[in-house]
């Protein structure tokens, strides 16, 4: 039998390198942020704050509530703050409401006080009020004697309604209109919590009076404006004067987007 010899020469082997493609795999998800514009007042107040009036100096001096309200402002857009006298409207929208008439039947004795009487002071000037165009752009005045009447503390008073202050009318922070100046009419963003300075825009103390004078006609009374006197004498007449009771109200502080 023959054999078969297989004779293999000059073998050449040949290595070829084969790199792997990099295998990747990705996934979004997105994100949405709704930025809402928020607004708030702190408050820190007694549940009622009462003046009374039994002596006669009282009377004549009138009575102050020094810090009876703290106000506190945090905001995330421009804003204006004012206070609004209100009532039940027993007695009328822009009157007191007389919870107790004392039985004094004097056809002298006017029982339609206004709201307009009590008086605001706020702890520093309102330094948004560059529109203001009104004699008494805030609350910030001293509080005038019996001997000098003065409107400027006398509260604002928009007869029910919803309508805010106008640019001759009183405001805490900011005010109305505009006047084409960046920040000149508007109190910008921010809150008390960061802003902690004794003058802080976003930090007020507010004191409370009333003087109803001899008689009692509460002399400083007077309209949003200051332009007219609304005491019980010179809107009923000579002679006329408050009628002796229990009378409620209340003050509504207003913190709202500047437009």
């Amino acid at each position: 039998m023959k054999k078969l010899t297989l004779l293999l020469s000059n073998i050449i082997l040949l290595g070829v390198g084969i790199s792997k493609a990099q295998l990747i795999d990705e996934k979004d998800v997105t994100i949405t942020m709704d930025l809402q514009p928020v607004l708030q007042l702190d408050m820190t107040t007694s549940d009622q704050i009462e003046f009374v009036f039994d002596d006669i100096n009282d009377y004549y001096a009138g009575i102050t509530r020094y810090a009876a309200t703290i106000l506190k402002v945090s905001s995330t857009v421009s804003w204006d703050l004012y206070a609004v006298g209100r009532s039940n409207g027993g007695n009328g929208p822009e009157f007191w409401d007389q919870q107790i008439d004392y039985g004094n039947n004097n056809a002298n004795a006017i029982p339609d006080l206004p709201l307009s009487l009590l008086e605001l002071r706020q702890t520093q000037p309102n330094t948004g009020d560059g529109a203001a165009v009104g004699t008494f752009s805030d609350y910030s005045q001293a509080l005038s004697d019996v001997n000098t009447p003065s409107a400027g503390n006398s509260l604002y008073v928009n007869a029910g309604t919803n309508t805010p202050p106008s640019t001759n009318d009183k405001y805490i922070a900011g005010h109305a209109g505009t006047t084409g100046v960046a920040g000149d009419d508007f109190m910008p963003g921010g809150s008390y919590m960061t802003q902690n300075t004794v003058n802080s825009n976003y930090y007020y103390t507010i004191d409370y009076r009333i003087l109803p004078g001899l008689p009692a006609i509460f002399p400083m009374a007077a309209d949003a404006d200051g332009a007219t006197f609304e005491d019980i004498e010179t809107v009923n007449g000579a002679g006329s004067y408050a009628e002796p009771g229990v009378y409620t109200m209340y003050v509504q502080y207003i913190l709202l987007e500047d437009q």
